[in-house]
């Protein structure tokens, strides 16, 4: 709470909204950047076939933004030019905006379109009118439904048939286990002899077969794709089907939220992040993207310290679901190109 109200303090904001993307959210510490107006989101959801236009959004290949002077006179029979002229050039990437637009359609089905309510007490307590998005609602819990749905529904009808493998300690198990009994596509999820049993138990009650196997979600990970090769392995923040899937949010975030300044998402292993900034900045460019991390496993920092993914891992932190060591490659890759900052971290010394 803290770091919000300090926020808001040092810089002039008149909407601010965090999006809660899992049951297990954590506060983050952020800044204010050059005194510049904020409205902060934590992210997750889904979209409603009855309010999404594609005509009315541009494609991934270019946004621009054009005010035109109306003219004189003298300048009616004159070639007619632009004032002001702002194009976002996006490079080619492993996930597009046309791949998350199809996601929002495709998942409609099975996920939830979570609320976005203003919040009397935040919005009192720090001077300006908070909003929080609620994709805790979802089933399962978390985010995580929106990129699993959408992998499973791409999956080809051989791959249905023969089932998908996937290593998780928790929310993407159980989106996977969750979709999977809904579009009658078995699931393995391997999952670390740490993983909290109430998520082991949740998965199992899914129908989806659980192996308890390694001290973490990388040996887990390890045992998944050497015992079961001929499965399709669903990664839970890497594979660009999930990263699209994340990037629903953010469509819905700019359709919810019409005047948005600053969207703050949290990162783990960055899938969430890549999706969001991609979507947000290919509608609205002018819109700033922020990712916060635990200072403690600051993997996205650290990455972009060196220029590629390496290990950010320092010590534990209570943010669980953001205790991804090394971030994707493939959504690192897509979120360099798109995210505004990230040097906002949760300090948990305090």
């Amino acid at each position: 709470m803290r770091f919000l109200t300090n926020t808001i303090t040092k810089a002039s904001i008149s909407r601010c909204i965090i999006v809660n993307s899992s049951v297990q959210s954590t506060s983050f510490r952020s800044h204010a950047r050059n005194g510049a107006p904020l409205s902060l989101f934590r992210a997750t959801t889904a979209w409603p076939s009855s309010t999404f236009k594609p005509a009315a959004y541009p494609s991934s290949a270019s946004v621009t933004t054009a005010a035109t002077a109306s003219p004189t006179p003298a300048q009616k029979t004159a070639e007619s030019k632009p004032t002001v002229d702002v194009t976002v050039k996006v490079p080619s990437l492993p996930v597009s905006f046309e791949d998350i637009s199809r996601a929002l359609y495709r998942i409609q089905s099975g996920i939830k379109r979570t609320h976005c309510d203003m919040s009397k007490f935040l919005s009192e307590l720090c001077g300006c009118n908070i909003y929080l998005k609620k994709d805790f609602t979802q089933f399962t819990g978390s985010f995580k439904e929106r990129g699993g749905r959408n992998s499973l529904m791409l999956l080809s009808p051989e791959a249905k048939k023969q089932g998908v493998i996937t290593a998780s300690a928790g929310n993407h198990a159980l989106a996977l286990a969750w979709h999977g009994k809904d579009l009658n596509i078995p699931v393995i999820c391997v999952m670390p002899t740490t993983a909290p049993l109430a998520k082991v138990d949740k998965c199992r009650k899914f129908g989806a077969n659980v192996i308890l196997h390694g001290e973490h979600i990388g040996e887990a990970k390890q045992f998944a794709q050497k015992e079961y090769p001929a499965l399709k392995y669903i990664n839970g923040y890497d594979d660009p089907e999930i990263i699209a899937g994340a990037g629903t949010m953010g469509i819905e975030i700019l359709e919810q939220t019409p005047n948005v300044e600053v969207i703050l998402v949290p990162v783990g292993g960055a899938g969430l992040i890549a999706g969001v900034s991609l979507a947000v900045k290919t509608i609205r460019p002018d819109v700033q993207v922020i990712g916060v991390e635990p200072e403690n496993v600051a993997s996205y920092a650290a990455a972009l310290k060196a220029g590629k993914p390496v290990n950010g891992f320092k010590e534990a932190t209570l943010a669980d679901g953001l205790a991804v060591p090394v971030v994707g490659p493939t959504s690192f890759e897509v979120a360099r190109h798109f995210v505004d900052d990230t040097s906002c971290t949760v300090d948990e010394s305090s």
